[in-house]
């Protein structure tokens, strides 16, 4: 059978991603509030109201196992203060769950949500991808953040590979899409499924790399699956993680978006993929 998820107590820390993430009961149902912390360009960063989602379905009583795979839709932007989250289990087996998590505020849907939970058994395991070689965390110097936006500042960015470099003009010939960096939050905290999923959609915009400027962007729609229980990242017991991303394609206002997610001891812990709004 599968077993529960222990839950999260937010009364015991005051990490500013577990106060950004915080759900409460509210006329019996799941109510969020969007961070100031936490903030993009026009609305709050949407690794956090995807991680917040993500918390809502692993505090329902009926939560049982680890996220296996989340695909989150962003249908509008979300503002500023509180949100209704409206959960439901769609099915249930005894290895798995299906979950939706509809995002509600000001009366109309801006996201919603499909995650899988499942029991991980022991079985024959092997990973064929390897880790991309990487300096020592510590021996990166990290992005500076203090001009980025409010979201970005709670991250620490140590680039190995394709750094930010933007400017006011356009590059005449694309740069490449690919980077590789070091990621923590800015205060350290355990990885957990949560700080992944955020981490997922922490990678700057590729188009951003390409272009070598900032231009507008959206995510449309976010899949992240997760390769480790909750045992394996306890074992894992890092505050950091190696992130690659990459793009293919761009054409017609949408491009991809593909990254991992590494532990330092070369455990694939996630991978995740985009669709992405871009005006250029």
């Amino acid at each position: 059978m599968l077993e529960k998820t222990p839950d999260t107590n937010l009364r015991d820390t005051v990490h500013p991603f577990d106060r950004a993430t915080q759900v409460i009961v509210v006329d019996g149902g799941w109510r969020g509030e969007a961070s100031a912390d936490y903030f993009a360009f026009v609305g709050p960063f949407g690794g956090a109201t995807a991680a917040t989602m993500l918390r809502a379905i692993m505090m329902q009583p009926e939560s049982l196992g680890d996220p296996l795979s989340v695909t989150v839709n962003f249908c509008a932007p979300v503002g500023g203060g509180g949100f209704d989250l409206a959960t439901r289990l769609i099915k249930a087996t005894r290895s798995t769950q299906h979950w939706m998590v509809e995002l509600q505020q000001n009366g109309e849907v801006a996201a919603f949500m499909t995650a899988v939970f499942a029991a991980r058994r022991a079985s024959w395991s092997h990973q064929p991808a390897t880790m991309p070689d990487a300096p020592p965390f510590d021996q990166v110097k990290p992005l500076p953040t203090s001009v980025i936006a409010p979201w970005a500042q709670q991250y620490q960015f140590r680039f190995v590979e394709g750094s930010t470099n933007y400017s006011t003009a356009q590059k005449d010939i694309p740069a490449s899409a690919y980077s590789r960096m070091w990621l923590s939050d800015a205060l350290p905290r355990p990885i957990d499924f949560l700080s992944l999923l955020s981490m997922s959609d922490s990678f700057f915009a590729r188009i951003f790399h390409v272009l070598g400027k900032i231009v507008p962007i959206g995510t449309v729609s976010m899949t992240t699956v997760f390769h480790a229980d909750s045992a394996d990242l306890a074992a894992e017991n890092t505050t950091m993680v190696l992130g690659v991303a990459d793009a293919n394609i761009f054409h017609k206002s949408f491009s991809d978006q593909t990254g991992e997610l590494w532990s330092p001891n070369g455990r694939l812990l996630a991978t995740t993929s985009q669709a992405v709004y871009f005006k250029a």
